[in-house]
């Protein structure tokens, strides 16, 4: 569930987000928009439902943003209620909340603690207050460190943070210590992630039914001058020390960003590169059958709005005003190859890698054979095969390779 609010802009970000007076203050957007996810929550488990489809209480439930921590507590509370009203919770399902660290936005730890959260995921990017200051994050490296220990006060059992490397000006000294000083506190899981710089307007998703905004003037000068600040070579290294550091103080690396210790792996995330089938609401939001049906919804925030509230705010609407309908948004089909070739490019990006019957498809074997002998990819017990460490410095090559099948 993407609840698209933040208190600032990051000039690198590129997820569907609103910021400034729609987030806080008498503007908000905020309360419109939870009456119009409940309103989708509703007509998309009525889809379910009318479909036929068997459905199993849900194993994982993410609030992602956007800062979603800046939801009270009480809100998260009526959600995930409402969610497993509809589709229902396993006991022990995973439950993730995503937090910026500042204390005006990591929001109420114990409030999401008690309302069934047991997963936070602190936006933290770096420990090195010049690093913050050039991403334009609000938070200073003391906050990540409050988030953490507030949140192992609250109770919330997994705690993982998500870093960058590759920034303009980042050294490996100043990587290292981002990384140690984490390790150090305790988290359970880190997400590393190169810094992307990625033109969503050139793309063509920023469109009426995509699910980018456009980029704005002022983030796509910062992405031209920070572009002529990354260096390739540089961020392979980092990926390699982080590996090495992230290992020696127990995380495991399971997909290609994403350390933990055994058993603090993300279930929502490998769901995804599983091919599993999920559901998605929200502005931007993917869903996927498991199958062959992928949908999204348009990223634009008033389309979304005007679809499920259509008599306008809650408490507005008369008994005969117009129904809400699902919003604005698009799809794609998927035939067996294009399904079979998705698996094997997901399956690739984690440590269990693939097993023999994906392996000896065509265009993967052919992929695969190239990467062996290069040394990008390695045999495993079972017949499995997945990257090298070399493989994952390269991952987009071997991937590619298969995608060009």
């Amino acid at each position: 569930m993407h609840v698209p609010f933040c208190v600032s802009l990051c000039p690198y970000c590129d997820f569907v987000v609103y910021a400034g007076r729609s987030a806080r203050g008498p503007g908000s957007r905020v309360d419109d928009y939870l009456a119009a996810l409940a309103a989708e929550l509703d007509l998309r488990a009525d889809a379910l439902d009318a479909s036929g489809t068997a459905r199993r209480p849900l194993r994982s439930v993410y609030l992602g943003g956007g800062t979603p921590s800046l939801l009270p507590a009480a809100d998260v509370a009526r959600l995930l209620d409402h969610v497993r009203d509809r589709h229902g919770i396993e006991d022990g399902a995973e439950v993730t909340i995503e937090a910026n660290p500042g204390p005006d936005e990591r929001g109420d730890l114990a409030g999401f603690a008690a309302a069934g959260v047991t997963r936070l995921s602190l936006g933290a990017q770096s420990m090195e207050a010049s690093e913050l200051r050039r991403l334009g994050r609000r938070h200073a490296p003391g906050d990540v460190l409050a988030a953490v220990a507030e949140a192992r006060r609250a109770g919330i059992g997994s705690i993982s943070v998500d870093v960058l490397y590759d920034v303009p000006g980042q050294t490996e000294a100043t990587w290292r210590h981002t990384l140690e000083v984490l390790l150090d506190a305790g988290v359970d899981h880190v997400s590393a992630y190169a810094l992307t710089l990625d033109d969503p307007d050139a793309e063509g998703l920023t469109g009426p039914l995509g699910d980018h905004l456009p980029t704005r003037p002022g983030a796509r000068a910062w992405r031209e001058r920070a572009r002529a600040g990354q260096d390739d070579d540089r961020a392979a290294d980092l990926y390699a020390l982080a590996d090495e550091l992230l290992a020696r103080y127990g995380l495991r690396w399971y997909e290609l960003s994403n350390w933990a210790q055994p058993g603090h792996e993300s279930r929502h995330n490998l769901a995804y590169w599983r091919h599993e089938p999920y559901e998605a609401l929200g502005p931007g939001a993917h869903a996927f059958d498991g199958r062959s049906r992928r949908r999204w919804n348009a990223a634009r925030l008033d389309g979304y709005l005007a679809a499920l509230l259509p008599a306008g705010p809650p408490g507005a609407a008369a008994a005969s005003g117009p129904l809400p309908r699902l919003p604005p948004g698009g799809e794609e089909r998927l035939d067996a190859e294009t399904f079979a070739v998705e698996e094997a490019m997901l399956g690739l990006r984690l440590a269990e890698g693939i097993g023999p019957e994906i392996a000896a498809r065509p265009a993967v074997a052919a992929a695969l054979d190239w990467a062996r002998g290069h040394g990008l990819a390695e045999d495993r017990d079972g017949g499995r095969i997945r990257l090298s460490l070399r493989g994952r410095l390269l991952s987009n090559e071997v991937l590619a390779r298969i995608a060009r099948h």
